[in-house]
Order: C-alpha cells, then sequence, then structure tokens
C-alpha cells in the first residue's frame, strides 16, 4: 500500500473469530495491505487462531504463493487479542464466529457497543441467517451487511454481498469495494434469503448425496465418484460435506427450512446422528471418511 490510501479505502479491519474462516479472512485482509485486529474469546482460542495463521502462511509460502519475506509482512500486519475493545478503531468489523443465530446476534450487539466509527461496516460472514435479523440487533441496521466468504478463504475467489432492506446505498458500496478492489475477490450480490445463493443451490445437493448414503443405494465413494468421474466436479458431494463441516451443513439446512418450510432443506438422521457424535468431518478427522491428520 501506498504511503497515503486511495479514498473510500479500507485499512483498519477487525475480525470476530479466528476459526477456519476467520482467519482466512484475517489473513487476505492482512495480504491486501490491511491494518487487522482479530477477536477471540479467550487467551487460549487467540493464541490457536494465530497459530492457524502462522500455518496457513507456512503453506503458501511451501508453495509457492509467498516469499518468506511476505509472509513475514503479512503476519506483522495481524494482531489477535481476547479483549474486544481492540476492535474500537476498525472501518469494517467482519463476524466470523460458528453459524449460531444467538451467537451472531449477540456479536453484532458487541459491535454496536464497540465501534466508535459512526460510519463503520458490520458485515456478518454467515452462511444461511438473514442479514435483517444480525441488523436489528444493532443501533445501525443501515451499515449491516453480508459478505461471504468460501473456505479456504486465501484460495477461493467468491464473495457473496448479501443486503437488507436496510442496508444503505453506502455501506453496500464500501463493502463491494473493499472485497473486490482490496481483496481481488470476485463478487456476488444476492437477496436477504436464508442460504443466499451458493447454498440455497448447494445444500440440497448435499443432503440429497447423505440421503442416498442412508437409504442404502450406493456407498460413500461410489456417490463421490459418480459426480467427479461423471459430472467433472472437483470434490463429490460427500467429501465436501467433510470439508465443510458436518455441523455447519446442518446448521445452513435448519436455517432453510426454517425459512422455507420444504423437504429438500431438512437435516437427514444421519447428518443429525453424526454431529450428535461429533463427526464432522476433516476438522475432528472422521466424517464421511476418515481423516489420518486434522
Amino acid at each position: 500500500m501506498t504511503a497515503t490510501a486511495p479514498p473510500g479505502t479500507i485499512e483498519r479491519v477487525g475480525v470476530v473469530g479466528c476459526g477456519l474462516m476467520g482467519s482466512g479472512i484475517a489473513e487476505v485482509a492482512a495480504r491486501a495491505g490491511c491494518d487487522v485486529v482479530v477477536v477471540e474469546s479467550d487467551d487460549s482460542s487467540a493464541a490457536g487462531g494465530r497459530a492457524r495463521i502462522e500455518r496457513s502462511l507456512a503453506t503458501a509460502v511451501a508453495r509457492g504463493k509467498l516469499t518468506d519475506g511476505d509472509a513475514v509482512a503479512v503476519s506483522s500486519r495481524i494482531q489477535v487479542f481476547a479483549d474486544r475493545d481492540s476492535l474500537a478503531d476498525r472501518q469494517i468489523a467482519i463476524e466470523a464466529v460458528p453459524e449460531q443465530a444467538e451467537l451472531k446476534v449477540s456479536t453484532f450487539r458487541m459491535l454496536d457497543e464497540v465501534l466508535d466509527d459512526g460510519a463503520a461496516v458490520l458485515a456478518s460472514n454467515t452462511s444461511s441467517i438473514p442479514i435483517m435479523k444480525l441488523a436489528m440487533a444493532t443501533n445501525r441496521p443501515e451499515h449491516v451487511v453480508g459478505l461471504h466468504f468460501f473456505n479456504p478463504v486465501p484460495v477461493l475467489p467468491l464473495v457473496e454481498l448479501v443486503s437488507s432492506l436496510l442496508t444503505s446505498p453506502t455501506t453496500i458500496d464500501t463493502a463491494t469495494g473493499f472485497a473486490r478492489e482490496q481483496l481481488g475477490k470476485h463478487v456476488i450480490s444476492s437477496q436477504d434469503r436464508a442460504g443466499f445463493i451458493v447454498n440455497a443451490l448447494l445444500i440440497p445437493y448435499l443432503l440429497s448425496a447423505i440421503r442416498m448414503l442412508e437409504s442404502g443405494f450406493a456407498s460413500a465413494d461410489d456417490i463421490d465418484q459418480g459426480m467427479v468421474q461423471g459430472c467433472a466436479h472437483p470434490m463429490g458431494p460427500l467429501a465436501l460435506t467433510d470439508l465443510i463441516g458436518l455441523d455447519t451443513t446442518m446448521a445452513v439446512a435448519e436455517s432453510l427450512y426454517d425459512e422455507f418450510k420444504e423437504p429438500l432443506y431438512a437435516p437427514p438422521p444421519l447428518l443429525s446422528r453424526m454431529v450428535d457424535a461429533g463427526l464432522l468431518g476433516r476438522k475432528t478427522g472422521r466424517g464421511f471418511y476418515e481423516y489420518g491428520g486434522r
């Protein structure tokens, strides 16, 4: 970045949550030259989040995507704290906590209290929860918008921008410019409906594959290979569910079903039982497949 940023440029970014999505969002913002503050719930989670970012940067260096010097510079632009007040001076704050409506609503209440800048953008990385619901937890609903990134954030180019009935044109322009011009993402716009564009199409597909496995119609490998070898998908639906996380898949399905009441959105019993058992996919080492390392 130059010493003087162009008008409208976001320089100070806040991220709430440093899991897979939050750490990825923090990394891409820091790669774009932003000063990034990430807030976690406690010191242990903050340390884990910092370690996750460092592993990702090391992987990027090993794959030739970053030089050692670049990785050091990116790392230096990210601070991870367990103190929510460290977000006070941010121009944009992106919520990336787990896909639980009550947790996200309480996070937006917190951001509304903490952010000093009355024009700051409050963005959610939610994959399914209506933005209007989050916006009404604040006293500035016109500044609330959805910025839905995709995992892994440093690799996948897409961001869904979701505006509520009350999101202002200025907020939309600022969020779009940040994602497109600064982060280099491909931005698509969605109405504020549960699941937005991608998950409204993707989740029924994933649930259909789970129902097929559950009924004994075909094995997990045959289902996945059918879509990889027959439809040129890069990954089969069950392997993709493992990558997304079975808990996240179920949470999105529940949000979709709650909004539309369509049977195709209802989580299959097998999915519910696997989530209850803690078989969440890659992040736990076992889902529809077993993984030697997490």
